[in-house]
């Protein structure tokens, strides 16, 4: 008899998605949002379609009514209703001295909400989730490319100074540090938790800030936890090992 092998089937790759009728209202959702986020540029205007946006997703309520801050026992309660508005809260960036005050005006409602939706009951929605922020970064960043995908909990500094081409994957927990231009390339991958800087600190005077463009080039792999240093310009292809560090070419 001859002998016989056996090779396991490969697995189909498959795209896991939400039931129909759940992925019909996201894409309502989705849809409301980008325009109107087309209709509106003012940073006024964008903060309110943020706070009520996620007055629902937090509290599951419209935004409305008088704050009782009379009462102690409702004091932590009127603290997240108030934070939830972007007018009402500072970011980290708003202490930096190169930004663009006109610029982050714009930006900041859309940083919070990017900021939020991952810290909101449904940020682990990954389908929604990888749609909600491409749709966000269609008005958020310099250029937002075709095909991305961005995971979960990925930082931002001002969002305008990202260039994404199309075909990018950045991985959950990256840090894109946009105080000075970042460009990522057309199919280029950020894996988990890289740091790619955009601003370093002279070595003879630490106070003194540095900035210089980063540029990852096309089909480039960044590796899990890999930190990628302000200046750096990655060649097409290029490859940077888990933990690496790339710095300029």
């Amino acid at each position: 008899m001859a002998e016989s092998t056996y090779a396991p089937a490969k697995p189909a790759i498959t795209t896991p998605r939400p039931t129909p009728e759940a992925e019909e209202v996201y894409r309502r959702w989705l849809g409301f949002l980008d325009e109107e986020f087309c209709k509106h540029q003012s940073a006024e205007r964008r903060a309110e379609i943020v706070r009520d946006q996620l007055f629902q997703l937090y509290l599951g309520r419209p935004h409305g009514g008088k704050l009782n801050f009379s009462l102690t026992s409702e004091l932590p309660l009127n603290v997240l209703q108030l934070s939830l508005d972007p007018g009402n809260v500072t970011l980290e960036a708003e202490h930096y001295l190169d930004a663009d005050k006109d610029r982050f005006a714009r930006s900041k409602p859309l940083l919070w909400f990017w900021i939020m939706f991952d810290r909101s009951p449904i940020g682990l929605n990954h389908w929604l989730g990888i749609r909600f922020r491409c749709m966000l970064g269609r008005h958020l960043f310099a250029k937002m490319g075709k095909g991305v995908r961005i995971d979960h909990g990925v930082e931002l500094v001002y969002g305008y100074n990202l260039s994404i081409e199309d075909g990018v994957i950045v991985r959950q927990g990256v840090l894109l540090d946009d105080r000075k231009e970042i460009r990522l390339g057309a199919g280029a991958v950020i894996g988990n938790y890289a740091r790619i800087y955009t601003h370093t600190h002279d070595k003879e005077d630490y106070d003194k800030v540095i900035f210089a463009q980063t540029n990852i080039g096309a089909r480039a792999r960044v590796g899990t936890h890999t930190v990628v240093l302000a200046g750096t310009r990655m060649p097409d292809g290029e490859i940077v090992g888990p933990q690496g560090t790339a710095d300029e070419q």
